[in-house]
């Protein structure tokens, strides 16, 4: 017998990330990378952390340094309370409870919500992340396609479907499709929920970095608008998109049945979230900086998704459809069919260019021949570049299997 027999069994197997195990090498020398969804590090404001770290460790070693609340730092859950009225969530089911994190208000959802065989409904494709954590709790996927809507409603009937506990989804620019859902499709959704006694899971780690179109409100917001909805949705979000994702500060806002659970469950995890991030974080987000670096955030990465879009179109043409989001980090594109992406990317990097393969996005088998692009960390030069570094592994050929 072997030592990793010991390690628990699942029914299903544990899969590695495809984007993380990109990051090596996105760090090689003349590497352009087009795969992770990372910020824009030019954007972090260095400086300012720097100043509020050494006054907070000098003036509040208490705060920063000892044990802290479950739930979070008061102090945060205040400037969370304010950052979401901003974002028109005026009247929070809850307390928010800050997380490591959104990916961790994730597996806490997981946890509380899912046993073996209980089946969570994604869009199709959807996140890496939260299929690797629904994945560990062996839970069923059920993949709803989407359009430039959002995910396709109704909901198809099934014994799948008979047996679904949760609904995830990130609703403003969908990681990896880049979708918004539409208000028609959120009010569906919830009216679906409500019906069906199933908890709904709205994810939006983005949706301020909007370059155009209009926003839509958040699933807990349009909940006054259906009756008995509140108590069938929560918001996950995070600072990771909008600040630093160094700093693994997240939060949920959820109602209080759910909420209690979640807070148990954290406890037994993690105790808490670093109070050191938790109080830089909400000091950072006292100083009224944010609305400035997220003017800058938008202007910037809606000049790299017009890059990245204007060379596709001049660059590739006919052989690649793509979607434009009005936000976010991601671009979602098509080659033509019968080519193999895993097979572009293998050959993509001798050229010093990455993306990730759109197959990676599914719970099953997905379009072999759709990739993720992001925009975020490239300039409007390394991006040109990267899709002629594409293209002429494109005309290199051989990329049927």
């Amino acid at each position: 017998m072997q030592p990793a027999d010991r390690l628990a069994r699942r029914r299903h197997p544990l899969r590695s990330s495809a984007v993380r195990d990109l990051l090596a090498d996105a760090h090689r020398p003349g590497m352009i990378s087009l795969a992770g969804g990372l910020p824009a590090a030019d954007l972090f404001d260095s400086e300012v952390f720097s100043t509020l770290a050494a006054d907070l460790l000098a003036n509040s070693p208490q705060e920063a340094l000892q044990y802290g609340l479950t739930a979070g730092q008061p102090r945060l859950q205040a400037a969370v309370r304010a950052l979401v009225k901003d974002r028109g969530i005026v009247a929070p089911p809850s307390d928010p409870l800050i997380t490591t994190g959104s990916q961790q208000a994730i597996d806490l959802l997981a946890r509380a919500f899912i046993e073996p065989g209980d089946t969570v409904v994604m869009e199709r494709p959807s996140y890496l992340a939260a299929l690797q954590v629904f994945s560990l709790v062996d839970a069923e996927v059920l993949g709803v396609p989407t359009d430039e809507h959002g995910m396709c409603l109704p909901l198809p009937a099934g014994p799948a479907l008979a047996r679904a506990k949760l609904v995830y989804t990130v609703t403003n620019f969908a990681n990896p499709s880049g979708v918004t859902m539409s208000r028609e499709r959120r009010l569906a959704l919830l009216r679906w929920a409500v019906a069906n006694r199933v908890f709904v899971v709205e994810d939006d780690p983005y949706g301020e970095l909007r370059f155009g179109g209009r926003p839509v409100p958040a699933l807990v917001t349009l909940a006054a608008e259906v009756p008995g909805a509140s108590d069938w949705c929560g918001y996950v979000s995070t600072l990771s998109k909008i600040l630093a994702p160094g700093l693994r500060v997240g939060f949920a806002l959820l109602p209080e049945w759910v909420r209690a659970r979640i807070e148990q469950i954290k406890q037994a995890m993690d105790l808490h979230t670093s109070t050191l991030c938790q109080e830089l974080a909400a000091r950072y987000l006292e100083t009224g900086r944010l609305t400035g670096f997220l003017e800058r955030a938008r202007t910037l990465y809606g000049e790299r998704c017009e890059a990245l879009s204007v060379s596709l179109r001049a660059q590739l043409g006919a052989r690649v459809r793509f979607n434009r989001p009005e936000g976010g980090l991601f671009l979602w594109a098509e080659l033509e069919p019968g080519i193999d992406t895993s097979l572009l990317l293998a050959r993509a990097r001798e050229l010093g260019v990455i993306f990730v393969p759109g197959a990676a996005f599914f719970a099953d088998s997905g379009p072999r021949n759709a990739l993720r692009l992001s925009f975020s960390s490239a300039d409007p030069t390394q991006l040109h570049e990267a899709v002629r570094r594409l293209r002429t592994a494109l005309d290199a050929g051989g990329l049927t299997p």
